[in-house]
């Protein structure tokens, strides 16, 4: 995998955007910082690469991008592959080869709060990866106790100028999640809310199980993606989102509906370019 020495990014501000409006009127669209969004499956981005213009994609080693523009911006749309080591692959390769200014990441999800349902849309404040555990020793005949066990951290802490930080979620870039959310008026499937992310290599059907992971560690929604590229984005400093549309949820017995992955990206086009006019 390349490594790179990708610049520091800071967080979205107002101000700063506003002074660097000016300066990228001025620039060649080939030497902007695009923005990278993501999907993992076909479904999650056949979309999104529909709507860029002067399309080239690149393939490096199994994850391809698809570079273009939209509204005569640089974007780069990544298909990242299923689960947590693609997404953290896929993301660092994105960084390395395209130097991005922002990443969205989005897709499908299964909800977890019973209040959700199939076509609402929940914008990451929060991502955490759901799938690592801290269990406790149980003697050998005393059984298993799933719930029992706590969310374990450690394969989220980041070395930062060579000392260990800990996380145990990472939040989202929060000027992106304001303008994610300021597009939900036009977004007639469902609702719009902000909410918590939980990502595994899982996909959970067991309604108590799901509640326990609800009620626990108030998660909206799981999906498999989006707190490993949250953890690579925060390594190298750079603003992130993720955007995740239910297109199931065992809470209230909806099964899987592609429909919902076109539509989220429909949604998230709009974020895009609402993002571009603040530059």
């Amino acid at each position: 995998m390349p490594t790179c020495e990708q610049p520091t990014a800071e967080k979205l501000d107002p101000e700063h955007v506003n002074s660097e409006q000016s300066h990228n009127e001025k620039l060649p669209s080939k030497m902007l910082n695009p923005i990278l969004v993501q999907g993992a499956m076909d479904v999650e981005v056949e979309t999104l690469v529909a709507a860029l213009s002067d399309v080239q994609q690149q393939t490096f080693g199994a994850w391809t991008f698809w570079q273009g523009l939209l509204d005569g911006y640089p974007v780069v749309v990544s298909r990242t592959e299923i689960g947590l080591a693609n997404a953290a692959a896929s993301t660092t390769l994105g960084i390395a080869h395209y130097q991005p200014k922002v990443i969205i990441n989005q897709g499908t999800s299964g909800g977890h709060d019973p209040k959700l349902y199939r076509s609402d849309i929940v914008i990451g404040e929060t991502s955490f990866n759901m799938g690592a555990y801290k269990i406790e020793f149980v003697e050998k005949g005393q059984g298993i106790h799933p719930t029992t066990w706590q969310n374990f951290d450690m394969p989220m802490y980041l070395r930062e100028n060579g000392v260990v930080v800990e996380h145990n979620h990472f939040k989202a870039d929060p000027k992106l999640v304001e303008i994610a959310l300021s597009q939900a008026s036009s977004y007639s499937q469902g609702k719009v809310v902000v909410g918590r992310i939980g990502s595994c290599d899982e996909w959970n059907r067991e309604v108590d199980r799901i509640n326990w992971f609800h009620e626990t560690m108030g998660t909206s929604v799981e999906e498999m993606e989006t707190s490993a590229a949250a953890q690579v984005a925060e390594a190298y400093k750079l603003p992130f989102v993720s955007i995740r549309v239910l297109s199931n949820t065992d809470q209230h017995k909806q099964d899987f509906e592609p429909q919902t992955a076109i539509d989220c990206q429909v949604y998230v086009l709009d974020v895009i370019k609402a993002l571009i006019k603040t530059f």
